[in-house]
């Protein structure tokens, strides 16, 4: 259990406006969508999506999914094409997710794209998660509200089951439509492919763009994906407690490194931080990386896991 009070908020103008400020704040709001209830965070704030995993105990952190209440929000984080615009013609509002070049100026934390060059961005049709959206005037990261490996919640007695005191509030908007999770296309540069079918049905998209591409990228860019490596493109050597010369020192809890994944020893804060500080190991002069012990427990697992694949 957690220490926060959750509290319960109505469908109505105050529980949005509420819900709305406590997002703003940097909380998290679990929200009816139509498909299941979503655990909501800020989606441009490192810290927000750190607090999303700690509620979640997520023991994986791939993409997240962006909410967006229309597509001038969604085209201020990604590149449209003219076939990009036509899904959204056709199925926005609705359980459709996008994945599309990221805009390198978006306002969005490295973690919720976990460090790809793409974006998963879906416009929902529910009433209340659409009037939140458009209240908070935020892009919102949500994947389903309960704690990691529980069941999806499709009410808000079965959120409170799973994460009473772990989350700020609960907007109740009744049962949500027991519906597959989102249908996720990405639009390629050559062609689409169907990541994680879903309501859609990928006969209405062959209708609308031709056949689908062959599936090759292994590459992890929406959620229920296979992982594949993030590399920084240079050697990296792990469990180091101190740096050699050439190497850039990715910190963690007493070791500061050159950037710190977090000063205090916090694993959902490291998770967070990590593909930022893959992205500046990158940049950085230095052709080699080092990286600080993490403790190989909860998310930690999952960090050693990325760890592992980059130095792989």
């Amino acid at each position: 259990m957690g220490d926060k009070h959750t509290e319960k908020l109505g469908a109505d103008q105050a529980g949005i406006g509420r819900a709305a400020a406590l997002l703003e704040a940097g909380g998290l709001v679990a929200l009816p969508t139509e498909t299941v209830y979503g655990l909501a965070a800020r989606a441009d704030r490192a810290e927000a999506v750190a607090a999303l995993y700690r509620a979640k105990g997520r023991p994986d952190f791939n993409p997240l999914i962006v909410h967006v209440p229309d597509l001038a929000a969604a085209e201020r984080l990604a590149q449209f094409d003219e076939r990009a615009l036509a899904l959204v013609r056709r199925f926005w509002p609705g359980p459709l997710t996008l994945v599309l070049p990221l805009l390198p100026e978006a306002a969005i934390a490295p973690a919720v794209t976990a460090g790809l060059p793409t974006i998963a961005l879906r416009c929902p049709a529910h009433p209340i998660m659409r009037a939140v959206l458009k209240a908070s005037g935020l892009p919102l990261a949500a994947p389903s509200a309960n704690r990691s490996g529980a069941v999806s919640p499709t009410a808000p007695e079965h959120v409170r089951a799973s994460l009473e005191g772990r989350i700020d509030a609960v907007l109740d908007g009744g049962t949500s439509e027991r519906g597959l999770e989102s249908t996720i296309v990405a639009v390629r540069e050559n062609g689409w492919q169907l990541l994680r079918a879903g309501p859609v049905p990928e006969r209405d998209l062959v209708a609308l763009l031709g056949a689908p591409m062959e599936m090759q990228s292994a590459r992890i860019e929406a959620p229920g994906q296979l992982a594949q490596h993030y590399s920084p493109g240079k050697p990296v050597r792990l469990n180091a407690s101190e740096a050699a010369a050439d190497e850039f020192m990715i910190g963690f809890g007493a070791i500061a490194g050159d950037c710190n994944l977090s000063p205090t020893g916090d694993l959902p804060e490291a998770a967070a931080r990590l593909y930022a500080a893959l992205h500046a190991a990158a940049a950085s002069a230095h052709p080699k990386v080092a990286v600080a012990p993490i403790p190989d427990h909860h998310i930690g697992a999952a960090i050693n896991d990325r760890l592992r694949r980059a130095a792989a």
